[in-house]
């Protein structure tokens, strides 16, 4: 058997074969929550948000400050209660029922760790608070450090580590109890940059080899598409796209996802052929691609069509196949150089190009889109 399936049987978690199914852990049916002192004051956290969490999955939350992301978090902790609707584990609702009777654990952004304790006595913390025997806690958190890789730091304090070691603590303290879901809330936010990443690999490596349920809050997409199985895209208390990183990023559902989901271009164009879920765009100096539509049921007319700067290459071919440009400015990034064009059009464009050892400076004057990679979006669903 495999060393991580070995690690995994022996802290008591499922392994590989049984995690690899498509059961749902959690359920948000029609979840609205509302904050409010008067019926003149009132603030819609979350909108009929309907949401399903595979077992074993790595679901992450994405939005900006204010999207509803964390509420619906400590909505599933039990730290609020649902206005309407029903959070569901398992299949039973669990609406009513207090954090301590949810077979539930939170990891939360400032990781509330014992400063005066151990690592190994605040490992072994909530166990104790459930009753457990000396013999289980001293054996649970022996292979938790073992599963985080702490076994050499279990006698030294809180502040006597450092802030990737406290996120371990925290980590193993709260899968110790064996929850059915982790929550986490932007734990990564008070990292280092080199920090957080490597954190961003611990955390997958941690979900793999426990098979739990992991929920991840984060602002940051990065994150996101580093570590989801799924990502869930929010703005105003509402989901507005659910689906794998590649999804997400490749094929967005509208302006809002394309915009917050790494960096886009948005150019006016026609719809002047549609059949099925692709068609020809044609450009305001009359060079026509094919692009992908968001449903099969686009009307012809004037569209925006989504490029990701990764996806065009500038050029001095002068081809009727090409977008006329002007350069105005390159920031040089060492693995890549960002281009921030005005098309012939007059928009505005941004190209992100590899560079290459040894390249030349050129003067561009065209650009080349890949037009496999072009996305259109009508206009109908960038309200």
């Amino acid at each position: 058997m495999p060393a991580r399936l070995i690690a995994a049987e022996q802290c008591g978690f499922h392994t590989e074969g049984e995690y690899m199914n498509d059961t749902v852990a959690i359920t948000g049916r029609g979840v609205s929550k509302v904050f409010s002192q008067t019926t003149e004051h009132e603030v819609r956290a979350l909108d009929n948000v309907s949401v399903s969490i595979a077992k074993n999955e790595f679901f992450t939350l994405l939005g900006p400050s204010g999207c509803g992301k964390t509420t619906l978090l400590r909505l599933i902790a039990g730290f609020e209660h649902p206005t309407n609707g029903a959070i569901l584990l398992e299949g039973t609702d669990i609406s009513a029922l207090p954090p301590f009777q949810r077979p539930v654990n939170t990891v939360f952004q400032n990781y509330a760790l014992f400063p005066h304790m151990t690592v190994a006595q605040n490992i072994g913390f909530g166990l104790e608070m459930q009753a457990r025997s000396k013999t289980e806690v001293e054996n649970t958190v022996s292979k938790m450090l073992d599963l985080v890789r702490m076994e050499a730091l279990r006698d030294r304090r809180i502040d006597q580590i450092s802030g990737g070691q406290q996120q371990r603590v925290a980590l193993a303290r709260a899968l110790a109890p064996r929850p059915k879901v982790l929550l986490l809330d932007e734990p990564l936010s008070a990292l280092d940059l080199k920090l957080r990443k490597e954190m961003q690999l611990e955390l997958k490596r941690l979900q793999h080899e426990t098979g739990i349920t992991f929920v991840f809050v984060t602002h940051d997409q990065e994150e996101a598409l580093t570590m989801s199985d799924r990502v869930a895209v929010m703005r105003d208390g509402v989901i507005h796209q659910i689906g794998s990183p590649v999804e997400i990023y490749n094929h967005p559902d509208n302006r809002f996802v394309a915009d917050f989901i790494g960096e886009s271009n948005f150019i006016e164009a026609e719809l002047i052929a549609a059949d099925g879920k692709t068609g020809k765009v044609k450009f305001t100096d009359r060079v026509e691609f094919d692009a992908t539509l968001p449903s099969a049921t686009v009307e012809t007319g004037p569209v925006t069509v989504i490029i990701r700067p990764e996806h065009v290459t500038l050029t001095t071919n002068n081809s009727h196949a090409h977008l006329r440009c002007t350069v105005n400015n390159s920031v040089y990034f060492g693995t890549d150089t960002h281009y921030y064009l005005t098309l012939d059009s007059g928009e505005e464009f941004v190209i992100r190009q590899q560079n290459q050892r040894g390249e030349k400076t050129v003067s561009y004057t065209h650009l080349r889109a890949h037009e496999t990679s072009l996305h259109l979006v009508c206009r109908l669903l960038l309200e």
